[in-house]
């Protein structure tokens, strides 16, 4: 399940919470993780705020659409190989995967820029934030190729186009 702190409130305007909330549950339920049993945390805000995350935690002082923090380091040791599985959620408790930032301007400049709606763009970049806090990575190239693949079937099944086409 995801947990929204908006910050912002354009993304109440942009309906992130259900776009959030299916963006999770699809990528979950596609690896095969139960989505209710997982606690995704999202933090919706602006570029500015944004900008100051990626300073702090990535020492890049401006803007990015979005960013993850990890509750497991899970990514594979190979390049092209798929990430360990998250730890089994308590039966109780849950488990938490970790955070996700989402930054208001850069999304929708972007959407625009591509052509493509905000909620599309923005059901991309949140399929793409779990995928990280889940070990996937795009930084190595048969890393990318697995992930890049994987957001685009997951897509697909939510009747998004392939952002990567084009």
């Amino acid at each position: 399940m995801t947990d929204i702190v908006i910050e912002d409130p354009r993304w109440d305007a942009a309906g992130l919470e259900p776009l959030a909330d299916a963006a999770a549950r699809n990528t979950l339920e596609y690896l095969g993780f139960p989505w209710e049993s997982y606690e995704i945390a999202i933090l919706a805000c602006d570029d500015l705020r944004i900008a100051e995350l990626n300073a702090e935690f990535r020492k890049k002082p401006t803007p990015t659409n979005v960013l993850s923090w990890p509750a497991w380091e899970l990514a594979a040791t190979q390049d092209g190989d798929a990430p360990e599985a998250p730890p089994p959620p308590d039966p109780l408790m849950g488990e938490s995967l970790g955070d996700i930032a989402i930054a208001f301007e850069t999304c929708q400049r972007e959407a625009e820029a591509a052509g493509k709606s905000l909620s599309d763009h923005v059901t991309h970049l949140i399929v793409h934030g779990v995928l990280h806090l889940l070990g996937y990575d795009h930084v190595r190239d048969h890393d990318a190729t697995l992930m890049e693949g994987l957001e685009t079937r997951i897509l697909g099944k939510m009747g998004i186009e392939d952002p990567y086409r084009g």
